[in-house]
C-alpha cells in the first residue's frame, strides 16, 4: 500500500465517485474541498467600519446576510425538523423501542445511531395541509446486522410504525467512519496510512481524530475475491477516504474495513 498511497500523496481526488468493478459497487461519495479552511478574512472588526462596510471598487456595497430567526421547539407542516424534535425523536426511539440487545459500531450497549428525518406524509395525506408530523429515526443493530426504522408522531410522542431489513446500507455515520478509522489506524495493514501521515507531517498517527474522513459503504459481488469480503453488503462494510487535517488526502482505496466483523481487508488479497 506504501507505494500506491505516496504515488498519490498530496494530490486532491478529482472524482467525486469512483467507479469499482468486479469486486464491489460503490456509492458515489463527494469529497470535501479544502478551500477556506485557512481562510481568516471573514473575521469582523468592532469599529464603525466593520460594522458599516464601505463600497467596493464598482461603487457597490457589499451585501448583509441577516441572522436567521430563532428556532421553536416544533415544527410545522413539511418544516425540517427542530434540534429539539431531533432529540426528542431519539430519546423515545431509544427508550425501549429498538432492540434491547443490540450492539452499536463499537461493541456498546444499544444499536448505533445514523439518521433523524422527517417522514413521509402517508399516501392518503398527501394534500393534507393538517397531516400528522412524523419523523423517522433509524439505527444499525451490529449485533444481528439490522437496520431499524422507528416512525415517531411528533405530536403525541408515539411510535407509530417498527420497520427492520436486511442486507441495507444506507451512508455512514461520522461515529462509524471514526470506528473504521481507529480499527485500519491499529492493523498491520494500516501501516502504510501512518507512514504516510508521518510523511506528510512528522508526526504519528494514533487516532482518528487526527484526521478528516469520509467513507462510502462497500458491497462485495457474489463469489469476487478476496473472499474475505463476501459477506460486505450483508455485513456493514465501509471504504475509507482519510485526509490529513490541513494537509492532503492519503489514498487508502484498496482497504476495505468490515465493522460488522471488525477486520481490515485488502483488495486483491484471496
Amino acid at each position: 500500500m506504501r507505494e500506491t498511497v505516496r504515488r498519490h500523496l498530496g494530490k486532491v481526488m478529482a472524482a467525486a465517485a469512483l467507479a469499482v468493478t468486479g469486486t464491489a459497487v460503490m456509492a458515489a461519495v463527494t469529497l470535501p474541498g479544502t478551500a477556506g479552511a485557512d481562510d481568516t478574512a471573514g473575521t469582523a472588526g468592532s469599529g464603525p467600519a466593520a460594522r458599516q462596510p464601505g463600497p467596493g471598487a464598482d461603487g457597490v456595497r457589499p451585501g448583509v446576510v441577516e441572522r436567521a430567526p430563532a428556532e421553536g421547539k416544533n415544527g410545522t407542516g413539511r418544516d425540517p425538523l427542530t434540534d429539539d424534535e431531533i432529540r426528542r425523536v431519539e430519546r423515545i426511539a431509544l427508550n425501549g423501542h429498538t432492540p434491547a440487545g443490540g450492539e452499536n459500531v463499537a461493541g456498546g450497549r444499544g444499536p448505533q445511531r445514523l439518521t433523524v428525518d422527517l417522514a413521509d406524509p402517508d399516501a392518503g395525506e398527501l394534500d393534507d395541509p393538517d397531516a400528522p408530523r412524523r419523523a423517522d429515526a433509524t439505527f444499525y443493530d451490529y449485533r444481528s446486522d439490522t437496520l431499524v426504522t422507528e416512525t415517531i408522531d411528533l405530536a403525541t410522542g408515539k411510535v407509530v410504525r417498527t420497520g427492520t431489513q436486511h442486507g441495507v446500507q444506507p451512508p455512514m455515520s461520522r461515529a462509524e467512519n471514526a470506528e473504521a478509522a481507529r480499527l485500519l489506524i491499529a492493523d498491520p495493514l494500516g501501516a502504510g496510512l501512518k507512514a504516510d501521515y508521518r510523511d506528510a507531517t512528522g508526526r504519528e498517527l494514533t487516532t482518528p481524530g487526527q484526521l478528516l474522513l469520509n467513507g462510502a459503504v462497500y458491497r462485495a459481488s457474489p463469489g469476487a475475491r478476496p473472499a474475505a469480503l463476501d459477506k460486505c453488503g450483508e455485513h456493514r462494510c465501509v471504504r475509507l477516504f482519510p485526509k490529513v487535517v490541513n494537509g492532503p488526502w492519503i489514498d487508502a482505496r484498496s482497504l476495505i474495513v468490515d465493522l460488522s466483523a471488525r477486520k481490515v481487508v485488502a483488495l486483491g488479497r484471496h
